[in-house]
């Protein structure tokens, strides 16, 4: 081999072993697939939910109406909604929403359209302490964009 085919292919092997991974892409998440089951203890998870628990996903939904001016988050709903989980009913809020908590330095703004939101899946029920929201599921370190 010559010389310098050996230290080209030397130095590529050497670059890959030090340059940094690309971060791995999201797994893509619908409403429909996040229960397989809904009965008398509750929603049951999906497999394809429970697997991606950890890991980075992107769903597409409907910013709800703020919760309190103060929240740290919003929610996610699969159907635009015009209503606050505080100011109605258990029975008018959807059940299968998403708590977002955006990553540090992104706000939100309240949006009208459909939007994407990518963040890592959390499972689990958790309480805010802040407002008392209890969530099955959040996406955490997220950011969003709107769909065009």
């Amino acid at each position: 081999m010559r010389r310098r085919t050996f230290l080209t292919r030397a130095g590529a092997g050497l670059a890959l072993l030090v340059c940094p991974r690309a971060p791995r892409a999201s797994e893509t998440v619908r409403f429909e697939e996040m229960y397989k089951a809904s009965g008398v203890l509750g929603l049951e998870m999906s497999d394809k939910l429970v697997a991606l628990n950890g890991k980075p996903v992107e769903i597409a939904g409907f910013m709800a109406p703020p919760l309190k001016a103060e929240a740290g988050f919003f929610v996610l709903t699969r159907e635009p909604v015009s209503l606050c989980p505080f100011c109605n009913s258990d029975a008018d809020w959807p059940s299968d929403i998403i708590v977002v908590y955006l990553r540090d330095g992104v706000r939100y703004t309240q949006t009208n359209r459909a939007i994407t939101v990518s963040g890592t899946l959390e499972i689990g029920s958790k309480l805010d302490a802040k407002t008392g929201f209890v969530s099955l599921v959040r996406l955490i370190d997220a950011d969003y964009h709107s769909l065009a």
